[in-house]
């Protein structure tokens, strides 16, 4: 199983981070740090944005399969909603479902002409206005035309008034004033009550636009995509869900009115650790795998793979430890921050990226990464490892040590450390964690949990104390942070408030001008990291071993994938 969660809000919507890098942890109260910067700018320069054997349309062979894993089986396929909202469900919808606006590898984004004639915003009436030229030509696979009626359908949705809808994020939706239809059915006028800098995120993938019909009251907003996709609109259609096996079968869909795919079928099957993935690469029954980061003996068995190719680049994705703001123990802020000093994230970076040919560096940022202008380090005091700091906080809460572990009125102070069963690496970082903690006198119980019940039964309905995952994030980063860390949002899974961060939130993502809106954003970062909402680990691995003749696939970085072009040379 791949651990990890795609952030989904307005545009894929969850907090890209960053990697700081280096050494010890924070800078000097939160301020940028020029050697800090410096080595930065040189793990950037190391690897590059994409890497995925470009090869023109023309080249790539016609038809053929390509068999690819996934680590986690949906049962909710509507990538709006807070169960759908998983990466390899996002990754297997983008093959059949529509992706308005699209990313290149340098975070441009532009509209997709198959879905798309043309989207801009417009500030001149004093208020944001977005219009969208529907192509005229796309269409739902049961015959009905794609229309202002679904950009209208979502909005209400996805919008935060209704709350039995229940969205991954409102983050984007809140904002919108109306959505109403232009001079035809395929044109669509959105007003904003705010302004969204990253609205050509908003009917991007993540989500992905869904039929009106099937998203417009709550029930088929629950219940139209569980455990099927009735309606499509990509290059390529369904042939199978296979619920026994969990694999998903898609196949050239003969109405699709762009360019033609080159692959004639694609198949996913759910493989759930990535040792097992690595073997069925190995033995020919898959075309590509991903490496994820702790996992050094499956990228030595890839690169060992006769004619196999090692492409990694920068990706928006990160791994974490989510911190329970609501649980017995850490209610209280100043414990929350003990926790924090008593954690030496360096060493658990060290222990996932060990010979994993990736540079080992901290995270130090929760919304911007090591490769984005806007990163700066604003961990502070708290990014660094301080174990004397934390006994005093904990001394200073009324958790005594009493023997090995700290009590207050009795009570022993355990923390809950929930992992997948499946990931190897989780129980590592579990495991270091524990170690740590114990030295301050706080006992973690590591609990192994079914893989597939993971996000759903503890992360979603809060049932941990920690935990780590990976966000896994998108080209805009702002979007993320309404949705991870605003209080109330679905995604907010540690259930962290704050007003001052809510206030510093919308401050970030109604801002317009670029550099104000980074300013904010990093302004909002330090308040997160006073929060101990989520103590970041480090930017993850993008690493994908293929097949040589595999062409335009592999580590994409901010590059949205192009499912017509992905194909075989041979």
């Amino acid at each position: 199983m791949k651990v990890r969660f795609r952030a989904a809000a307005a545009v894929a919507v969850l907090a890209l981070a960053v990697t700081a890098c280096g050494g010890g942890g924070g800078s000097t109260g939160g301020q940028p740090n020029a050697e800090q910067s410096k080595k930065n700018e040189q793990l950037a320069a190391e690897m590059p944005s994409i890497s995925i054997n470009p090869v023109p349309y023309e080249q790539v062979k016609d038809g053929g399969t390509l068999t690819l894993a996934v680590g986690q089986w949906p049962s909710q396929w509507n990538g709006m909603h807070i169960d759908g909202n998983q990466r390899d469900t996002a990754d297997m919808l983008d093959t059949v479902m529509p992706i308005m606006m699209v990313s290149d590898e340098k975070a441009n984004f532009t509209p997709n002409p198959d879905y798309l004639l043309d989207a801009k915003s417009d500030m001149s009436s004093g208020k944001q206005v977005v219009t969208y030229k529907i192509n005229p030509k796309a269409k739902w696979s049961d015959g009905t035309p794609i229309t202002w009626k679904d950009f209208e359908a979502a909005w209400k949705a996805n919008n935060g008034q209704n709350k039995k809808f229940k969205p991954a994020s409102t983050g984007g939706w809140d904002k919108m004033e109306s959505v109403k239809k232009g001079d035809t059915d395929q044109d669509v006028i959105i007003t904003y009550s705010k302004p969204d800098p990253e609205w050509m995120g908003q009917f991007s993938r993540s989500p992905h636009l869904m039929p009106a019909k099937h998203i417009s009251t709550p029930e088929a907003y629950e219940k139209d995509y569980l455990q099927k996709i009735p309606v499509t609109a990509g290059p390529f259609k369904v042939e199978k869900i296979d619920e026994a096996t969990k694999t998903l079968t898609v196949v050239r869909d003969e109405n699709w009115w762009g360019k033609k795919p080159k692959l004639e079928r694609i198949i996913f099957r759910t493989i759930e650790t990535p040792a097992a993935q690595v073997n069925a690469f190995a033995n020919g029954e898959l075309d590509a795998v991903e490496i994820p980061p702790g996992s050094p003996a499956d990228l030595k068995r890839a690169k060992e793979v006769p004619n196999a190719d090692i492409r990694k680049a920068f990706a928006p994705n990160w791994r974490h430890i989510t911190v329970n703001n609501q649980s017995e123990f850490l209610k209280d802020k100043s414990v929350r921050h003990a926790v924090a000093y008593a954690i030496n994230r360096e060493v658990i970076a060290q222990s996932d990226l060990k010979d994993m040919d990736w540079p080992i560096a901290t995270l130090n940022n929760h919304v911007y990464m090591a490769n984005h202008k806007g990163y700066q380090d604003n961990s502070g005091d708290l990014g660094k490892y301080n174990p004397e700091k934390a006994k005093q906080l904990l001394d200073a809460a009324g958790w005594k040590q009493e023997g090995e572990y700290r009590k207050k009125d009795g009570k022993e102070f355990a923390l809950k450390f929930v992992v997948p069963a499946g990931v190897p690496y989780a129980k590592t970082e579990g495991e270091l964690v524990q170690a740590m903690l114990k030295e301050v006198g706080i006992k973690i119980n590591i609990s192994a949990v079914p893989d597939d019940k993971f996000f759903t039964d503890y992360i979603i309905d809060g049932d941990f104390d920690l935990v780590p995952f990976s966000w896994i994030g998108t080209p805009l980063p702002l979007s993320g942070l309404q949705q991870i860390y605003k209080t109330g949002s679905e995604s907010n899974f540690p259930k962290g408030s704050d007003p001052a961060l809510d206030a510093a939130i919308e401050a970030a993502v109604t801002e317009m001008d670029p550099e104000k809106a980074v300013q904010k954003a990093n302004e909002a970062d330090k308040l997160i990291w006073d929060m101990v909402h989520t103590i970041p680990l480090y930017q993850r691995p993008q690493i994908e071993a293929c097949k040589k003749t595999l062409a335009n696939f592999g580590s994409f970085g901010y590059k949205f994938k192009n499912w017509t072009e992905i194909g075989f040379t041979a």
